[in-house]
Formats: C-alpha cells, structure tokens, sequence
C-alpha cells in the first residue's frame, strides 16, 4: 500500500511517497511559512497561502499517483504562531485535510527513528524555525532538547550579519544545558544537512543517493560557513542548489557548526531518512 506523508516545515514542505516501508521518492516545495514569524509571532496571510496551495498541490500529485492514505504534520512554525487556527482552517479549506502539529519531542522522535531505525546514535535536526538534538542507547533516550532557533528564524532576526548571527545562536545554544555526544553517531536529517552535503558535493539539483551518508566534518563545516557568509547570495544561488535558501543557508550553516561544537560532536553524517520515513513508522501504523 502506498502512503503519502508531507512535512509542514518552517522553510519548506516536503512530500515523502512510501510502500512497504520504503521510500519510493521525496519532492519538495519551498513556501517560507516561517518568514517574519521570530518577530511578530504570527505566519502572513501570503505564506499560509503559499503553503496551504502546496500541500493541496502534493495531496492532488500523490493520489494521482496511487497514494492510498495522505499524512500532514507541521513542526515548529505552526506550533509556535498564535494563529495556527488560522493555517489549519485554510489547509482543510483549500486541500481537504487535516495537519497534525507535532511536538518538539515527537519531532526528534520521529527524526531519530527516521534516521537510526532504533540503533545507538542521535540526530541534530537544524530546520526552520527549530533545532532538535536527540541521543539514543540500548533503545533509551539519553537527551532530547528541542530549542526555537533554525535557519528562517535566524535570519530573521540577525540577517546574514556574522557578529548578530554569532549572538542570537550563542544565546539559545544555552538552553542546550549541557551534554557530551562525543562518542555517539551523530546524525544530520532535514533540509540543512542536505543542502550543506549537495554543497560538498557540487551537486546543482538534489541527489539524496549521493548525499545519504555524507560525512562532514567540524572543519569543513567552519570553512563552509566562511565561504557562505561571506558570498552574495546571488552568488550561492547561481553556482550551489540553494536557489530557494540562498538567504539562509549561511546561517544555518553556523548553527550547525556551532550546535556540534556545544555537544563536543566533530564530524556528522547526513542522513536522507528523517522525520518523514520516522512519522511513516510511528504515526501511519505501519
């Protein structure tokens, strides 16, 4: 059975097609529901629009193609606006279905079972609007902490100013508390880790069969921030896959560097299988 499950993130939505536990396919949508969201509280009417279209757009696509059930979840930008209400009343009105808002917690769940299958390790889940960190052992968590600072929301509030950068995320690293990951597996899932391993890799369009398992290391991330920052964004978005994120995609790459710091973690591997293979497991009862 064929099972469509489409990810509401704070930069993007994300539709992964899967059958007998397996992923037949992934498609994505940049919208920016998150835009403006860190200093007004609120998602705009035109990105709720932008967003709602694109799930409807998704729901059309996967039933065309054979989709027996339809998931929607949302993360941290839904969770956190004031109207929310508003969001899920337009989705149901212009796509027919309801969103489910997970949790911080449920969202690293769903990351690490997406992305570890129940094994040792952990993930560092940089999105939108939110950072997961979550470790695993001998089938217990360890550490999970879910903190309110991603790649649409830094930007908002710091831009691509390195020294504003620096303190917004130095600020919220603090809510971390602190934990050592140094010995665990560590992780990269969402759109961040993809983006900085297609990066790495010189890709133009999204190859999650060459980014999958990607190693990127402290240092190449330090260099690779240098570089983003420092570039116009005209620049990053003729000559990387960042035609969408180009704005952002800096950023988040220093949170990454900077979240990998704080957990003592000096190389992390992108993973591919994310929240949405975790939500399948977890959620769709399969």
């Amino acid at each position: 059975m064929k099972i469509c499950v489409i990810d509401v993130g704070s930069n993007s939505v994300r539709l992964a097609m899967l059958a007998d536990g397996k992923t037949l396919y992934k498609r994505i949508s940049t919208t920016r529901l998150g835009e403006g969201l860190a200093s007004s509280g609120v998602m705009t009417d035109a990105a709720i629009s932008r967003t709602a279209a694109a799930i409807a757009d998704f729901k059309e696509k996967a039933l065309k193609e054979g989709a027996e059930r339809v998931f929607v979840f949302a993360t941290a930008a839904v969770r956190s606006a004031s109207n929310r209400d508003k969001f899920l009343s337009r989705v149901k009105e212009v796509a027919c279905i309801d969103v489910d808002v997970i949790s911080g917690d449920e969202e690293a769940k769903c990351g690490l079972l997406g992305a570890l299958k129940g094994g040792d390790g952990g993930i560092i889940d940089v999105g939108g609007a939110s950072t997961e960190v979550t470790v695993q052992q001998d089938g217990k968590c360890l550490y999970s902490k879910s903190v309110n600072i991603g790649t649409v929301r830094l930007f908002d509030l710091a831009g691509r100013d390195r020294q504003k950068l620096e303190k917004v995320i130095a600020e919220k690293l603090a809510e971390y508390g602190n934990f050592n990951a140094a010995n665990f597996k560590m992780c990269a899932i969402g759109g961040t880790g993809s983006r900085l391993a297609s990066i790495k890799h010189n890709l133009k369009e999204y190859r999650p069969e060459i980014t999958d398992g990607t190693k990127i290391t402290v240092d190449e991330m330090t260099e690779l921030y240098e570089r983003l920052l420092t570039m116009p964004v005209e620049e990053i978005r003729a000559t990387t896959i960042c035609s969408q994120s180009a704005d952002i995609v800096g950023g988040g790459c220093l949170l990454m560097c900077r979240v990998m710091q704080k957990f003592n973690v000096s190389e992390i591997y992108v993973s591919e299988s994310d929240n949405l293979e975790g939500y399948y497991i977890l959620k769709a009862g399969v």
